[in-house]
């Protein structure tokens, strides 16, 4: 058997060459990365949809306030609003807004003009809005009326719009850990399956750096494939899903304005994750391997 003579070998200037073009390790981190660009772009989703959710409840509840009294005292109730600073267009609701306001939980057919119903009134506050001073005078002039600000409801709505931000940053932080991970296992893989390979590289003098950036460099690009695949995958999907039309199902529910710009990072986020885990990976194996 004929061996190689190290001293007239030398290293190809590319470091890519040394790494074998194939094998499962490299094919798994194209699955991968492509499989964890999807959930990321699913997981900003989530946390976009509910920021805007969050925003139109707490705009929507923000702009109104509405004023509960007892059945027969509106007209008295509008005059105390019409004396009022600060309170703009004061608006009764009809019974057909207020039947349907009470459907959900009471049907269709309610009679309201045979039911003892509180009444509801709207109105804009302005900046002269003394909501404590209203209060104080409905209490002395129309007992059993109450002034809501929504506040409860808005603080509510802020709260739990938080909980579910908080969970989509939770799952790309996971999705990116996973990754990491899955890609340092299929890395190892690789330098162990090409154990031969680096042997000879160190018998022509090939040092750990070396090493290190050809299996970085490939995995890296590798992985940039798999993530711009699955990021492209996951935006047509979204592209798919209905607009903003309000009588559409799961209307909201896709990317609007810049935050499409916000795919762009999940490649580039996936190739420097899988760069330095990568190279954490065969810097602990070429030690091994000594």
């Amino acid at each position: 058997m004929i061996r190689p003579d190290p001293s007239t070998m030398r290293l190809p200037d590319d470091p890519d060459a040394v790494v074998p073009p194939t094998g499962i390790a490299m094919w798994l981190t194209v699955f991968i990365a492509g499989a964890m660009a999807v959930l990321a772009v699913f997981a900003l989703l989530l946390t976009f949809a509910t920021s805007r959710m969050a925003d139109r409840w707490t705009a929507d509840l923000s702009d109104t306030v509405t004023l509960r009294v007892p059945d027969g005292a509106t007209a008295m109730a509008l005059e105390i609003l019409s004396q009022t600073p600060g309170v703009d267009r004061a608006n009764p609701m009809t019974d057909a807004e207020q039947a349907d306001l009470l459907a959900p939980w009471l049907g269709q057919r309610l009679p309201l003009d045979q039911l003892p119903i509180p009444r509801l009134i709207d109105f804009v506050p302005g900046p002269a809005f003394d909501g404590d001073g209203l209060r104080l005078r409905l209490q002395a002039e129309l007992p059993g009326a109450v002034l809501d600000d929504h506040s409860r409801w808005r603080q509510a709505a802020v709260s739990n719009a938080e909980r579910v931000r908080l969970l989509g940053w939770l799952a790309l932080g996971l999705i990116a850990a996973c990754l990491a991970a899955l890609v340092t296992l299929a890395a190892r893989t690789a330098l162990v399956s090409s154990v031969r390979v680096i042997s000879v590289l160190k018998l022509v003098g090939a040092r750990d750096g070396y090493v290190v950036r050809a299996f970085a460099r490939r995995f890296v690009i590798r992985a940039l494939a798999g993530a711009s695949l699955g990021t492209v995958l996951a935006a047509l999907l979204l592209a798919a899903l209905p607009g903003e039309s309000p009588d559409a199902p799961l209307a909201g529910l896709r990317l609007q304005g810049l935050e499409w710009l916000t795919l762009i990072g999940i490649p580039i986020t996936t190739g420097v994750i899988t760069f330095f885990a990568t190279r954490h990976a065969a810097r602990r194996a070429l030690i091994e391997f000594r």
